[in-house]
């Protein structure tokens, strides 16, 4: 698996991040089976959040890569998310560092997120947060998830540390900051700008994009592959996976891939041959017309 550079933090991270949103209700035969066949395939850079599981997923993660060296991995979690609200204060952020420290048996964190925008953010409370856990080395690089581009600006405005990362949703059946940039200055749905050009944004600033929930359509409505909904999709996905002789899952992470953002898809299933077939993207590279055939397939009109 080949790397991309991680923001602007300065380190070199796999191209395809293993999610573990799912993990909590694994044994820790399937966990370490998890862990070991993410390895086995370069992929060592892990998702994780405060809320996952309860905080489960995190604390069998942790007790699974016990079994190996602490810097074998890139750990990122997140946080901000409460019942019924969100919470970016300082007390908030530093006392889900320490929960997610505990409950992953790590005494620093790799990447931390802001786990979905806080209508009352204070930047300048969000800065002393972070200043303070990559002092005290708790955490290393910072980054946000689901931000706009003037949300991630106020925020970079306070801070003495730059913005890594922002995780959107993204895939071949949610694209819409793809969909706006193609149909400029059009009268129809596609043209709508909903996320203020944060594709564009991101690039410009050397901020990795991490899409979540690649395999999705809408907001977890369920999977696109094999799906009895999109036939045209499955059947351009299959014609053009056999080609190459991968799986269409390889072929749906391929498509996120061949875009020049160099985005970072994180996986989201626990299967482990799906997983594979996720981290096989990376040994993939589809061209243009390919992957202008499958942003059809989708049901998305050139204009």
């Amino acid at each position: 698996m080949y790397k991309i550079e991680f923001g602007k933090s300065g380190i070199q991270v796999p191209t395809v991040a293993v999610g573990c949103m799912r993990i909590a209700d694994m044994d820790s035969k399937q966990v370490d089976a998890f862990v070991d066949t993410a390895l086995a395939n370069n992929a060592n850079f892990f998702d994780h959040a405060d809320i996952y599981g309860g905080g489960k997923s995190e604390e069998v993660f942790g007790k699974s890569i016990s079994r190996y060296n602490r810097e074998d991995f890139i750990i990122q979690t997140k946080c901000g998310i409460r019942n019924g609200m969100f919470d970016f204060s300082y007390e908030h952020i530093t006392n889900s560092v320490d929960g997610s420290l505990k409950r992953l048996g790590t005494d620093y964190i790799d990447v931390l997120l802001l786990h979905r925008p806080d209508a009352l953010m204070e930047p300048e409370e969000v800065a002393r947060a972070f200043s303070y856990l990559k002092e005290s080395g708790k955490v290393r690089h910072f980054g946000v998830s689901n931000q706009n581009p003037y949300q991630m600006q106020l925020l970079q405005s306070c801070l003495d540390m730059p913005i890594c990362a922002n995780q959107l949703q993204f895939g071949i059946m949610h694209s819409p900051m793809i969909q706006s940039g193609i149909n400029v200055n059009m009268y129809n749905d596609s043209a709508v700008n909903r996320d203020g050009g944060v594709l564009d944004f991101c690039r410009l600033n050397g901020i990795t994009i991490q899409p979540w929930s690649p395999m999705q359509y809408g907001f977890f409505k369920g999977c696109f592959i094999d799906n009895e909904k999109f036939p045209e999709l499955n059947s351009t996905l299959e014609n053009i996976a056999e080609k190459y002789g991968v799986s269409k899952t390889t072929m749906a992470f391929a498509w996120i891939l061949r875009h020049p953002a160099k985005m970072q898809p994180i996986t989201g299933t626990t299967n482990l041959q799906r997983l594979k077939d996720c981290l096989n993207a990376a040994n993939l590279s589809i061209t243009r017309e390919e992957w202008y055939e499958i942003y059809r397939a989708a049901g998305n009109i050139l204009p």
